[in-house]
């Protein structure tokens, strides 16, 4: 079991918010000396809490203008079928996400494409030659008012 203290919450609140914080920064914003928090930064990174650091990347920047999750309803419960599936969009540039479900269908995928016609060229291509999806559910972003990924 992880301990975790309403400091660390602070700290890892605030390393969510900004990954590249100097320690001493990070130190003024939660109220701990430098050397307090860079050990307790050290430790929750040893003990796995903190798994790693990433940049945030602005999807316009990168060409995404096209945002959706797909529900996919697999016509086999294998694990042959499974595997499959995830291989399949495991060498999907446009799938973001792909996350293993329950309830009426298996996977959920975050999909980013430039458009709706390159979302198409995605659907067509690669969901529709997939020999075990059976059900595809598109939901289309039309927004994030709260995205704890980024900005």
């Amino acid at each position: 079991m992880t301990r975790s203290d309403k400091m660390n919450d602070r700290i890892l609140q605030e390393l969510s918010a900004d990954g590249r914080i100097s320690n001493l920064e990070l130190a003024g914003r939660v109220g701990l000396s430098p050397s307090a928090c860079l050990r307790r930064v050290q430790d929750l990174e040893r003990r796995g809490v903190i798994t790693g650091y990433r940049a945030v990347l602005d999807p316009a920047a990168r060409g995404v203008g096209f945002v959706a999750y797909v529900g996919v309803g697999l016509g086999e419960h294998t694990k042959a079928a499974q595997e499959a599936f995830e291989r399949s969009v495991a060498r999907a540039p446009e799938v973001a996400e792909c996350h293993n479900i329950t309830g009426t269908i298996e996977y959920l995928l975050r999909v980013e494409c430039a458009d709706l016609p390159a979302y198409k060229t995605f659907h067509t291509e690669v969901l529709g030659t997939s020999p075990h999806v059976t059900a595809l559910t598109t939901y289309v972003v039309m927004g994030s008012p709260k995205d704890l990924r980024g900005p």
